[in-house]
Order: structure tokens, then C-alpha cells, then sequence
């Protein structure tokens, strides 16, 4: 199988989908690497090192998605790359659907097989794809709401963990998953006062018995979200539904009532956000203001650290890449429950009943399309 690794085009995005070493062991499988030239040098990695890995260096985006069978992104195709998305080719990459119609009726169109990251699920419902990204995104968190609550930043001028005599900041985060618990662990390092928001009782028991003691928890509903936003400094939005759209947790009136110069960071924006008034912002142009709070929701907050982003992302998806590549796609997908999981789009039709959902589409089950396996895998 050839495998394509275009250079990213996102605003500021600097992750590259496949380390050296990673395409070596595609290459030691008997793959063909395509890779577009200077892919990896925001990442630390540049075009000898994947030479010498024997990847084939190329000079156009074009020249990628035009010979390979397999794409490796780190984000979804944006407007420019919808094009060159061909019929039958395995896209593998980020992809958020349900956030937004466009890339979906785009890749529906393109009668491409859209396998998601996101959506890859172990059989204890956990996203292995998913979680390194939003590890990273969890941490970067506070330290970025941090800075946007200096008063130099158009915050309220507030340090997160204060000085002695003084109060520590409010941090409030939504959602006590992979995002909401490193986001947490981060704000309480910083020294601020954290409060934890879940309906899952047993993990915020979970959580409340490990976590420090600057942490505490809530139980997640209208009444202790309208309650936490009004002695918020920093709300970290870390709700996840998995391939469907985030709900909104946060409304506009809720705003209304919240500190001047507070700070809200949507980690959620890449599903739709969990807050009302948030809407996708880029490294280049963060933020926005809003009823006197700032807005942070940078869709792709890992690119801004992508040393640590690539390599943690890629020392995830490899395995799953090269069983597909192995395999070939149908019966990667037969065979392995996990990726199945993540098959969104199939033959231009929807296969992620989330997605369908998102948009009123019709959903078809993978097996419907594939088959199921005649015999167990070896």
C-alpha cells in the first residue's frame, strides 16, 4: 500500500501525521511512504531524516493524494484539500463530522473511506486515538487561560494560584474525562481553587479520592453549572460525546451574569463546543470577547506544542495505521472491532450513527456495507 502524508494547512498547525521511525516500519512491511516535502519540520522532524527512514520525498499536496491508497492526516481536510479526497481512498485522520456539515457532505461526496481517530473505541469505551490529543489539550488549558486572565490579555487580571493574603483564581471544569482530569491536575498545580463538574457519580468518587486537596467535586446539572459560572475566573469546557456533537452547557444568559474579564476555554469546540457563544478561533487570532468574558477556542490547541503532540499522537495511531495497511481496509475494519469504531464514512454514505444524527442523514451500520466475517481472525 502507498502511504500519503501531506503537510498540514490549518492555521498554525505544525503536527505532522508520521514520524521517521513510523514510516520506516511501514517501509521494513513492504509500503511505499509518500511525503510531502518540509511535512515534519514544524514537528522537529526534517525532509533527510524521513529519507533516510526511505520515505519518497514529494513537492505538492497534489502529488500525495494523487498516488496514495492510504491519507495520514493530523486534522480533518480543510476547503483546498476537498478535491483531491479521491474515490476509495482511506482518509485516516481527525475528523470531528458532527461539527460541521460541510467536511462531511464533502468527504460524503468524495466516496472516500473516512476513518476518524476520535471515534476509534476500545471494547471498555475508551478512545486510544483520542486521548493523547486531549491529554495534551488539558494541559495546555489552564496555562492558556492563565495568560488570557492577565489584564494585558483583557482579562480580569487575576493570577491562577494567587499570593499569600490574596485568593486564588476559580477554575471551574466541566467535564471530568481524559481532558477535564489534566486540565485539573494543571489548575491545581498552578495553586488555583478547582471545582471538577460530572454526572458520572462514580468517577467524581474516583476523582475526589485521588485528586489533590484544592480539587473538589459537583455533581453536573443546570442549577451547579448556572452556580459555578458566577464565581468563575476560568471555565475549562471539556465535554465529549463521542462523534457526535458537544451539548450546550454554558448558555448565553449564563454569561450575562459572569466576572468582567473571566475566561472560558472550549476544549469542546472541535465537537461544537459545550458553550453557547463559542465558535472555532486559530493560534493566529485566539480569542473574542463575549458579554465581558474572553473566549479561548482554538480547535487545534495541540499544534501549538508539536514536539510533544506528534510524538504522542503517533505513538498511538501507528499500530491501527498498520493493520489497515496490512489488512486493507475492509477487512481491517471486519476484524477489528476498534477500528470499525472509527469507520465515519464509507462509499458515500454515513457509518457513524452520531454523525447521521448531527445532521438528519441517513446512517448506515458498516457491516451493511462490508459484511460481516465469514471466519474469526487469526
Amino acid at each position: 500500500m502507498i502511504i500519503g502524508i501531506p503537510k498540514e494547512i490549518k492555521s498554525q498547525e505544525n503536527r505532522v501525521a508520521l514520524v521517521p521511525a513510523g514510516a520506516q516500519q511501514f517501509i521494513d512491511q513492504g509500503h511505499k511512504v509518500l511525503i510531502e516535502t518540509q511535512a515534519g519540520v514544524g514537528s522537529g522532524f526534517d525532509d533527510q531524516q524521513y529519507i533516510e527512514a526511505g520515505t519518497e520525498i514529494v513537492q505538492t499536496p497534489d502529488e500525495v493524494y494523487a498516488h496514495a491508497d492510504m491519507i495520514m492526516k493530523v486534522k480533518e481536510p480543510i476547503g483546498p484539500e476537498y478535491k483531491l479526497v479521491r474515490e476509495g481512498q482511506i482518509v485516516f485522520t481527525f475528523f470531528h463530522f458532527a461539527a460541521s456539515r460541510e467536511l462531511t457532505e464533502a468527504m460524503v461526496n468524495s466516496r472516500c473511506v473516512g476513518i476518524a481517530y476520535e471515534t476509534v473505541q476500545k471494547p471498555d469505551g475508551s478512545l486510544p486515538l483520542l486521548i493523547p490529543m486531549s491529554e495534551v489539550a488539558g494541559r495546555m488549558a489552564p496555562q492558556e487561560g492563565a495568560k488570557f486572565l492577565e489584564r494585558t490579555h483583557g482579562g480580569r487580571g487575576v493570577l491562577l494560584g494567587g499570593v499569600p493574603g490574596t485568593d486564588p483564581a476559580d477554575v471551574i471544569v466541566i467535564g471530568g474525562g481524559v481532558v477535564g482530569t489534566n486540565a485539573a491536575k494543571i489548575a491545581s498545580g498552578f495553586g488555583a481553587r478547582v471545582t471538577i463538574l460530572d454526572t458520572n457519580l462514580y468517577r467524581l468518587r474516583y476523582l475526589d479520592d485521588v485528586m489533590p486537596k484544592n480539587i473538589t467535586t459537583m455533581m453536573s446539572n443546570p442549577y451547579t453549572i448556572k452556580k459555578a459560572t458566577l464565581r468563575a475566573d476560568l471555565i475549562v469546557g471539556a465535554v465529549l460525546i463521542p462523534g457526535a456533537k458537544a451539548p450546550n452547557l454554558i448558555t448565553r444568559e449564563m454569561l450575562k451574569d459572569m466576572k468582567d474579564g473571566s475566561v472560558v476555554v472550549d476544549i469542546s469546540v472541535d465537537q461544537g463546543g459545550c458553550i453557547e457563544t463559542c465558535k472555532p478561533t486559530t493560534h493566529d487570532n485566539p480569542t473574542y470577547v463575549i458579554d465581558g468574558v474572553v473566549h479561548y477556542c482554538v480547535a487545534n490547541m495541540p499544534g501549538a506544542v508539536p514536539v510533544t503532540s506528534t510524538v504522542a499522537l503517533t505513538n498511538a495511531t501507528l499500530p491501527y495505521a498498520l493493520e489497515i495497511a496490512n489488512r486493507g481496509y475492509e477487512d481491517a475494519i471486519r476484524y477489528n472491532d476498534e477500528i470499525k469504531w472509527g469507520l465515519n464514512v464509507l462509499d458515500g454514505k454515513v457509518t457513524y450513527k452520531g454523525v447521521a444524527e448531527a445532521f438528519d442523514m441517513d446512517y448506515y451500520p458498516p457491516d451493511d456495507l462490508l459484511g460481516k466475517p465469514k471466519v474469526t481472525a487469526n
